[in-house]
């Protein structure tokens, strides 16, 4: 699986890791049930998982305040994604 990986184009291009990188990595680690090297690759992977997960069930199943929790899980994802990224960038 790790063969089909695609390379980060931001890193080739200019040097530096854009806010994505870690992104498949942390996927197949997740999939392996490493639950921990996943979060320690991408910390935005649990949020952002269950994100998308909220969003396909209220495809299906309508709830009451569903655009509230929405718009939380994308600012938390989204906060969780620009700590880590500023923190990936000031650290290596």
């Amino acid at each position: 699986m790790e063969e089909y990986m695609l390379p980060c184009l931001n890193k080739k291009l200019f040097g530096f890791e854009c806010m994505g990188c870690g992104f498949q990595r942390s996927l197949v680690f997740l999939i392996r049930g490493d639950f921990a090297q996943a979060l320690h690759i991408y910390p935005a992977i649990f949020p952002l998982l269950l994100l998308f997960g909220f969003l396909i069930t209220t495809y299906f199943v309508k709830f009451r305040f569903s655009t509230i929790i929405t718009t939380g899980l994308a600012l938390l994802t989204c906060l969780t994604i620009l700590t880590s990224y500023i923190y990936k960038l000031t650290t290596y």
